[in-house]
């Protein structure tokens, strides 16, 4: 990331990054490298911001399509569906420990703030 001369790090929503996520926000905060993550797990240990889908939600309509396939209905005959619920967690401590201001406005779009 310094070699690239970086101003932040994006990582994708993936097993790898995942397990590896303590080390990722580790290495981010370090090198003074904001983050933007896909999950709150990310940001619960030190990374910046995530946002994307709320994996509850996610849970949930899977539950509901178990359920229909247990009862019968067929996987095929299934429609695709596509995330409709997203989350956005900010930590301020990390916000401050890399000297960013963030906004009154940004913080009242966030799902929930980590002092």
């Amino acid at each position: 990331m310094i070699e690239w001369r970086a101003d932040g790090v994006a990582t994708l929503n993936d097993g790898m990054f995942y397990s590896q996520r303590e080390r990722i926000v580790t290495l981010a905060r370090e090198n003074r490298l904001a983050g933007v993550h896909p999950e709150t797990a990310f940001v619960e240990a030190g990374g910046l911001i995530s946002y994307g889908p709320s994996l509850p939600d996610l849970f949930r309509r899977a539950a509901s399509y178990v359920g229909k396939i247990l009862k019968g209905e067929k996987p095929a005959d299934l429609p695709i569906e596509q995330p409709t619920k997203f989350e956005m967690v900010v930590n301020l401590k990390t916000a401050r420990t890399l000297g960013l201001t963030v906004g009154r406005d940004f913080l009242l779009r966030a799902d929930e703030v980590i002092e």
